[in-house]
């Protein structure tokens, strides 16, 4: 008799948390937009609920609070470099900067104290993207200047980095790197990490246990140029993921650009072929929704999908580089000149 009036108390509670999400059919938006003078912003990031952080390319790095107003902005020059930003990455220690071109520059922000924590010279250098797992363990990607991805692992929450040696990574293929669109070449869901490429090959690389062991899937996605491939990926969970790119220098193409897992990116299937959006530069899943609500920012426009990217509509002709949420109905996007925000009715 106890144990059937426990089962009875806790059927409630188990129906609830199971309850099946239905997607919003349509949703319109409204963007209020704050000016970034003289910058294109790409690197972006939801700190403290509400707020925002940014990374510029003209070397700025501040934060743009939920009623617009902007604080503890801090402009870096090195050696007269002034550091092209198009990563950023936060603990609750600190915020952190990586630059794109030779010198890598990565930087650690924290009381209005800057430190230069890695600096890295190659003529092949150019880091596209950087996230953290948790508060001690991080990782940051760029292109090859061997025979792998270039990829920086910290373990002490970001004061200090270090490169992993090739013979722990897989092989790249010839001519086959990773684009700095948005900030979203990596995905973090626990311990795991989804990295995606393009150029000659698009593939995935995944790692279950924050960079010790990798392993890469070849996915379907448009590639074979240099300018073609993966732009961004995001995953809900360790299972569903969405991957979206297309070819800058062809905005309207929309062939291959598009394609979601249900397996941990060990397989894709293309979606929405031939269909908006197009050339896609950041693709993330709205919170909250089971991973069924999906926006795409690029300069195409937003665009929404209550299907897990399996169909799209569009919602805004405005252009922006990337989207981060801060709940289902919030989120913040840049591009250039402009950071905004963007609620969802």
């Amino acid at each position: 008799m106890k144990n059937i009036l426990v089962i009875l108390m806790l059927l409630p509670l188990f129906t609830a948390c199971n309850k099946n999400y239905q997607p919003r059919e349509t949703v319109k938006i409204s963007i209020e937009k704050f000016k970034i003078d003289s910058a294109s912003i790409r690197a972006i990031e939801i700190v403290n609920d509400s707020s925002v952080v940014y990374a510029s390319s003209n070397g700025n790095i501040g934060i743009l609070t939920g009623n617009g107003k902007l604080v503890g902005t801090k402009k870096i020059i090195t050696d007269t470099i002034v550091p092209h930003f198009r990563a950023i990455a936060y603990t609750k220690e600190a915020v952190f900067s990586l630059s794109i071109g030779n010198p890598a520059l990565l930087y650690r922000y924290k009381n209005n104290d800057i430190d230069l924590v890695y600096k890295e010279v190659h003529e092949k250098v150019f880091y596209d993207c950087m996230k953290f797992f948790d508060e001690l363990n991080g990782i940051a990607i760029g292109d090859p200047t061997d025979e792998c991805l270039s990829v920086l692992i910290t373990r002490d929450g970001g004061k200090s980095w270090g490169k992993m040696d090739c013979k722990n990574l897989p092989k790249i293929a010839e001519g086959e790197a990773a684009f700095a669109a948005s900030n979203t070449n990596i995905a973090i869901v626990g311990e795991n990490a989804w990295i995606v490429t393009g150029g000659m090959k698009a593939r995935v690389f995944h790692t279950p246990n924050m960079g010790l062991t990798w392993k890469v899937y070849d996915t379907p996605m448009v590639q074979g140029k240099s300018s073609s491939g993966i732009y961004s990926v995001d995953f809900y969970n360790e299972r569903q993921g969405i991957i979206c790119g297309g070819d800058y220098t062809d905005m309207h193409g929309n062939y291959a650009n598009k394609a979601i897992t249900k397996n941990g990116g060990k397989t894709w299937e293309v979606v929405s072929e031939n269909t908006e959006p197009k050339y896609v530069s950041c693709v993330q899943y709205v919170p909250n929704t089971q991973g069924k609500e999906v926006f795409a920012v690029s300069n195409n426009g937003v665009f929404y999908s209550k299907s897990s990217g399996k169909t799209w509509g569009k919602v805004s002709d405005e252009a922006f580089h990337s989207i981060r949420f801060v709940d289902e109905n919030t989120a913040w996007v840049s591009g250039d000149e402009v950071i905004a925000k963007m609620t969802i009715k």
